[in-house]
């Protein structure tokens, strides 16, 4: 079945407006016959009469009238489309998949799209938690444009970026034996219980591998899902924990916790941005990484 082309649609809309053949195509710098030819094919392909013939010049039928309301708001579309292309070349819209490590999305992220987003209003962001392996395996397999993790050991194909630096303290409850110290090296700790995150976490997996440094392993009297959950158990005296010093200080004074130093060098860790490859992202993801990354 033929269709109609938009500069057809735009022409008939010129003759509609104007009232003549003439001038519509002076409107639109096109040779009049053309314009002629042009409405007889849309007549033609929708089969009725679309302008009526007087001594003026023309107007529109029942039916050119009600095309003309119909062109107008398909080339308004077409015309929005044209727009909203730019945007996303610009970078000025578009949709970002970004998947984090709870550490990063707890401490860092939501002041930082906070203000990413006020910059750019019409980029929408669709943030997912995930543990650090996780997130590099997502940004692999392309289910995210852009993640944010823990340095782990992961031999997956990315591209890495510096992000921010946190470092891991110990946390105890309140009267606990350890609660007096300034600073501790992990490894006196493994005669206490812990209230442990998740297995698959970055945390868990270094105490795993801190503690089997010594042949020891980490005596875990209660596994939860997130440091809220870990400090309202460490409160309860349930074990010590290991965390985020800014999320620990948060909770501190409110729950009685105390926060200990941890003497060993990977208490000091580094968080790392991931993408596949910088220069294939789109503009508005590569805008965030800019941005992540302090500009």
């Amino acid at each position: 079945m033929p269709t109609l082309d938009p500069l057809s649609l735009r022409l008939f809309v010129a003759v509609a407006e104007t009232g003549t053949i003439a001038a519509a195509a002076q409107r639109e710098h096109i040779a009049a016959a053309a314009v002629s030819k042009r409405i007889s094919e849309i007549e033609a392909t929708l089969g009725v009469a679309l302008l009526r013939r007087t001594n003026k010049g023309v107007m529109p039928t029942a039916a050119g009238e009600r095309l003309v309301a119909l062109a107008h708001r398909a080339l308004h579309e077409l015309d929005d489309i044209a727009v909203q292309m730019r945007d996303y070349a610009s970078g000025a819209s578009g949709l970002i998949r970004l998947v984090a490590n709870v550490s990063s999305v707890v401490q860092f992220l939501p002041r930082e799209i906070q203000s990413f987003a006020a910059q750019h209003p019409r980029i929408q962001i669709q943030l997912e938690e995930k543990p650090s392996t996780g997130v590099v395996k997502a940004v692999a397999d392309n289910a995210a444009d852009i993640g944010v993790f823990t340095s782990v050991p992961h031999g997956y194909d990315v591209q890495t970026f510096p992000y921010r630096r946190d470092s891991l303290t110990l946390v105890t409850p309140a009267g606990h034996a350890l609660a007096h110290r300034q600073a501790v090296a992990f490894a006196d700790t493994l005669d206490f219980e812990y209230v442990g995150l998740q297995p698959d976490t970055a945390i868990s997996q270094q105490l795993t591998r801190a503690a089997h440094a010594h042949a020891r392993p980490v005596n875990l009297r209660i596994q939860v899902t997130s440091y809220d959950a870990q400090c309202l158990m460490i409160a309860a005296g349930l074990g010590l924990g290991v965390m985020p010093r800014a999320i620990a200080q948060e909770q501190a004074d409110k729950l009685g916790l105390s926060i200990v130093a941890l003497t060993d060098a990977w208490a000091e860790r580094d968080l790392l941005l991931a993408v596949r490859s910088l220069e294939a992202l789109p503009v508005a993801c590569r805008m965030l990484v800019a941005h992540l990354r302090g500009g």
